[in-house]
């Protein structure tokens, strides 16, 4: 997948690989978002190393990191921390999903997926986000 970001154009495992090069981080997908001025904007979900804390500060942390890794344009909008991410009952991650959540688009069916709950939880913590998607 490509995302475009102020026409700059990028890979989501170029972005999801920077993102899980910091230290702290096990996992990360991300996933394009109408914006206003950039046309579409990056939203990562990013899970967590064991015992590590969520926090804005963190949050923060990896936006730099990514900006340092592959670019200012390139670093994320918006930074979901998020225990799990759904994946199919083979290990994908089911991206059309994160894209659906972060759009706030309607999420469609999720039959296949390893545990459906993840997407209650992403959907609840979604809600909690103060983000302005257009």
């Amino acid at each position: 997948d490509v995302i475009k970001v102020s026409g700059h154009r990028i890979g989501t495992m170029e972005v999801e690989s920077a993102i899980v090069s910091h230290p702290k981080v096990a996992e990360a997908a991300v996933a394009p978002f109408p914006h206003k001025i950039k046309g579409q904007a990056i939203w990562a979900f990013v899970t967590l190393m064991s015992g590590i804390e969520k926090s804005a500060k963190l949050s923060k942390e990896i936006r730099m990191h990514v900006r340092q890794e592959i670019g200012p344009v390139f670093q994320p909008d918006v930074i979901q921390f998020a225990d799990a991410l759904p994946k199919t009952r083979s290990g994908k991650i089911m991206r059309r999903i994160l894209k659906a959540i972060a759009s706030g688009t309607e999420i469609g069916n999720v039959t296949t997926l390893a545990d459906p709950s993840v997407v209650d939880v992403l959907l609840e913590d979604r809600k909690k986000m103060d983000v302005e998607v257009g």
